[in-house]
């Protein structure tokens, strides 16, 4: 599970990429955000290769081996960038949002490779509006031919007032082969199953829904549907006043319990 909390940019830039089904230790916020817009990057594209993101030609998020960071330009001094780049399946930079100034921007995944470095292979054109949260993804499935992928931005639209009582989930579909799905969660300790909102299509964004503190067994099923459409995550932690969002990513007609590309459900905090 991984747990992030906003910062600035200069703080994005820095971070040290992480593995979206990783694990880190909770966050505490120190401090009010600045003004600006936010913005996080997530390449959910199955089978796409690592890519540094972009606002426009900002870079917005990209890894860089050593060497110090200059501020100012978001680079490297004297290290070399890496050529992984934020890879199938992963939040970049751990999930942290980035500061941007508000306004229309291209947001684009680049190959971070050697080879065809900096091809675009998913971009999405977004107004960004001050105080607003969003998170941009890569998606669908990652054409060889074409060197191209889909891609989407959903507004993150979570309350700044901590509820210490409850956590706040909201689901994301990023399925593209996927047809409206309900996110359910079952609390451990209760045995008591919830639908957290209502269905939720491909490049769709459900509700941020208030929910005890607790362990659950998370499963998206289709709308109208009993049965699971994947293998449910079990033992996934809610801790009250956070903020999550569980986002169903990969190919929903593999039955592999163990293939990069099976349907999953990531769970990346917003807080």
């Amino acid at each position: 599970m991984t747990m992030t909390k906003t910062r600035s940019l200069t703080l994005l830039l820095g971070a040290v990429l992480l593995a979206s089904c990783g694990e880190s230790a909770l966050q505490v916020i120190a401090a009010p955000e600045p003004a600006g817009a936010r913005v996080r990057f997530f390449n959910f594209g199955v089978n796409a290769p690592g890519v540094h993101f972009y606002a426009n030609d900002t870079k917005m998020a990209a890894i860089s081996s050593t060497g110090a960071l200059n501020s100012s330009k978001g680079v490297s001094i004297g290290g070399t960038e890496s050529v992984s780049g934020t890879g199938y399946g992963s939040v970049s930079s751990g999930g942290y949002y980035g500061a941007i100034a508000p306004g229309s921007y291209k947001l684009a995944g680049k190959i971070a490779a050697v080879t065809d470095n900096g091809l675009v292979i998913s971009s999405v054109t977004q107004s960004l509006d001050a105080g607003k949260r969003y998170s941009y993804y890569v998606s669908g499935f990652y054409n060889t031919t074409t060197k191209s992928a889909d891609g989407f931005v959903v507004e993150d639209p979570y309350s700044d007032t901590f509820d210490w009582n409850n956590a706040t989930v909201r689901f994301v579909n990023a399925i593209s082969n996927s047809q409206p799905m309900v996110l359910y969660a079952k609390n451990q300790t209760t045995g008591v199953e919830v639908p957290l909102g209502a269905a939720v299509a491909y490049k769709g964004a459900g509700t941020f829904t208030a929910i005890p503190g607790a362990v659950y067994d998370i499963s998206a099923r289709l709308a109208g549907s009993t049965a699971n459409a994947f293998p449910t995550r079990t033992s996934v932690s809610f801790s009250a006043g956070y903020v999550y969002t569980i986002t169903a990513r990969g190919d929903i007609t593999v039955t592999s319990t163990t293939a990069t590309n099976r349907p999953f459900l990531d769970n990346t905090a917003n807080r």
